[in-house]
């Protein structure tokens, strides 16, 4: 639920603010329409409520063609809901209550995604249990499916969950959290990379906003650009980043130019208003390394 406003409230303050709007999001929802939207085969994993949110959810994923077979219905808990404060310049303040995202456990993950060689992906965040995410990485990684992590929001991440991580993407106060290196220009994004490194991951990208995202891999490391637009709205841009990477990955391109790909979509996103509803189509994309 989206309220625009001139200005974020400061702590105890009431404003009064301009448009609502009530979208679909969530992080691992949002990520998934964006990688449908871009051509991406998608099966989406998750629990929802036994209410009108949860209901509306599934439909709009379904109209977006994603596979919903593995949504698990809470009995007990609601669906999730994040209140979104925008201000003018299209920064965000976000709360979100869990509800059923936070009980999506062990048992409700089907064993069959890992054992079909169906998928050659799977991405994750972490506005579900950690103990699922971690269980899921394992698993898949034994089973030779790369591990994209998208590590938001933000906390402290255990050796085991990420030496079984193909791909972390953090933005710089995730990557931080992990790491406890402040990033403030290039040097210190590098250095932090190198820390999640150590710890196991193969591949690390750090997304630094309207800078781009600084790679380090075993084939390229280097900073690449953002794309300059007037931002309108940043919600779900992280997310757009991400499933787009995605696709990119699993078309057989190199972290290089899949984040140049992902870069394109991200900064299409905050052009416009909204979660789900701001991810592009794949015409929109003007890469030609990805018509």
């Amino acid at each position: 639920m989206v309220i625009k406003t001139e200005k974020l409230p400061a702590p105890g303050e009431t404003i009064l603010g301009g448009k609502f709007l009530m979208n679909p999001g969530g992080k691992g929802a949002n990520q998934s329409v964006a990688a449908s939207r871009l051509g991406g085969k998608v099966t989406f994993i998750s629990k929802r409520g036994n209410d009108l949110f949860g209901n509306q959810a599934v439909g709009l994923l379904m109209r977006e063609g994603v596979d919903i077979q593995y949504i698990v219905k809470d009995p007990d808990l609601p669906s999730g809901v994040a209140l979104i404060t925008v201000d003018s310049a299209g920064e965000n303040s976000i709360v979100v209550a869990p509800g059923s995202n936070g009980n999506l456990l062990k048992e409700d993950i089907p064993s069959v995604i890992f054992d079909t060689g169906k998928f050659e992906i799977l991405l994750l965040q972490l506005e579900i249990p950690i103990d699922t995410v971690e269980y899921s990485a394992v698993i898949a990684s034994e089973h030779g499916i790369k591990v994209i992590l998208n590590p938001a929001p933000a906390r402290k991440l255990s050796d085991n969950l990420l030496k079984n991580t193909w791909l972390i993407t953090p933005n710089e106060t995730e990557a931080e959290t992990i790491t406890g290196v402040i990033i403030t220009d290039i040097p210190s994004a590098e250095r932090a990379a190198e820390l999640i490194q150590e710890r196991g991951v193969k591949n690390v990208i750090i997304t630094l906003g309207e800078a781009g995202a600084y790679i380090k891999s075993e084939n390229y490391t280097g900073l690449i650009p953002g794309i300059k637009v007037k931002p309108v709205d940043t919600t779900a841009a992280g997310d757009v980043f991400n499933g787009a990477l995605a696709v990119a990955i699993s078309e057989g391109s190199d972290l290089k130019d899949a984040v140049i790909f992902a870069n394109e979509a991200a900064a299409i996103s905050v052009t416009r208003m909204g979660a789900q509803a701001s991810a592009p189509y794949r015409n929109e994309i003007n890469s030609q390394l990805h018509k």
